[in-house]
This record gives structure tokens, C-alpha cells and sequence, in this order.
């Protein structure tokens, strides 16, 4: 028996480590390699702005945390980018090179990126968007972990911070800025092609708690 309940204290003690390791809000499954991040479906309209911009990117801070994207993402989510990028890396990947702008293109490991429904429903995050002209899908992508490039807030100032951890910005679509996570395979000559607005008839409404999905391939 005691031996018995030793056991149970350690085990319960390893489950408190793995626990503190993961920053709050992320759920870390080191067996699956999955990332669980609490997010809500983003307003596709800011009163500050005139008009609604065609979607960017998936994850971004909220307007209220001066994210940058605010008004052209999925869903508003409230973690550290940066604590993100380490629950990545804590399963063995290796940052590849963010891009930015004309004939720029992302490197990095292959990750797959979902979305969790209030229903429990499971879907690749392609489906949530579709084409403006279209009216289908966002075709299939490749997903990279780019990792974000390291920027100086203060040019009087030697200091240098996670870029992505200033922008809010997590996922990104088109490559307009290296202050991101995760990246596409998508290049800016896509850009003027690809017109995205969300699929209201699958996404639940605007301020809806969901979950973002990110896992190793």
C-alpha cells in the first residue's frame, strides 16, 4: 500500500511539472504534439475603421491589445506568440525563416492548423475561409514554423524582443510581415488573387469562444 501511494504522489507531482511548464491558457500535448490555444471568433468589422478588410491571417491579438491585425484575422486570442513558438519547439522542431514581401517564401517545419467548435467539431482551418469570387473554400495550404525574427522597439536601444510578441500577430496567411509564428506557402503574388472572407454559415458568431489547434506533422 504505501508503495502504492508513493507512486500516486509522484505521478501526481509529475503531472503538477508538465503543468506549470505550459503557459497559462495553452493546453500542451507533448504525445500527440498539439498546442490547444483559447481563442473567439474575430469581428470582421472595427468601429474605427470605414470598410471591412479581406482576411490575412488566422490568429491575432484584439483590438484592445493593440493587435496589428485585428481587422483581418479569424479569431482574437490572448497568449504570448512567443510562448507558442517554445510549446513548438519543446517538440523537437526547429524555426525555419519568416517571410516578408515580393518573391519572399516561408521555410520551416510542416504544421497542421484546425479549429475546435463550440460542437466539439474539428476543422482544417481552409474551411472556415472562402474565396470572394469563388464563393469556395481556401484551397489546401502548407503550414511552416517559420518563427518570428527578433525586432528593437527602441532604435536607442541595443534590446531586441520577439517581433511576433509586439504585433499580436500568430498566424499568418500572406507573408506581409516576419512578425509571426506560422506561415503559409503562399507567396504576395497570391495576394490580389486570393480575396478571403470567413464562412459565416460554418463559423459560429462573432465573439464565440472556439479553440485554435496547431500540431506537428
Amino acid at each position: 500500500m504505501k508503495i502504492q501511494w508513493i507512486l500516486m504522489i509522484v505521478l501526481a507531482m509529475g503531472v503538477n511539472a508538465l503543468a506549470a511548464d505550459a503557459p497559462a491558457g495553452i493546453v500542451v500535448d507533448a504525445a500527440k504534439k498539439s498546442i490547444t490555444i483559447p481563442a473567439k471568433i474575430a469581428p470582421r468589422k472595427l468601429a474605427k475603421l470605414d470598410q471591412i478588410y479581406p482576411i490575412e491571417v488566422i490568429a491575432c491579438w484584439p483590438e484592445q491589445m493593440n493587435g496589428q491585425k485585428a481587422h483581418e484575422t479569424v479569431v482574437v486570442f490572448e497568449v504570448k506568440p512567443s510562448e507558442v513558438h517554445k510549446a513548438l519547439e519543446s517538440f523537437g522542431l526547429k524555426a525555419g525563416k519568416p517571410a516578408q514581401g515580393e518573391g519572399e517564401k516561408a521555410e520551416g517545419p510542416e504544421v497542421l492548423v484546425s479549429l475546435e467548435l463550440p460542437d466539439g467539431k474539428k476543422v482544417p482551418i481552409e474551411k472556415t475561409l472562402l474565396d470572394k469570387k469563388t464563393g469556395r473554400p481556401m484551397p489546401r495550404l502548407k503550414w511552416y514554423f517559420t518563427g518570428s525574427v527578433m525586432t528593437q522597439p527602441n532604435p536607442e536601444k541595443d534590446e531586441k524582443v520577439y517581433g511576433a510578441d509586439m504585433t499580436g500577430t500568430m498566424v499568418g496567411i500572406f507573408p506581409v510581415t516576419n512578425q509571426v509564428v506560422i506561415q503559409t506557402n503562399l507567396t504576395m503574388k497570391d495576394e490580389p488573387l486570393l480575396k478571403l472572407e470567413t464562412d459565416k454559415k460554418l463559423l459560429p458568431p462573432e465573439g464565440t469562444a472556439v479553440k485554435l489547434i496547431i500540431e506537428a506533422k
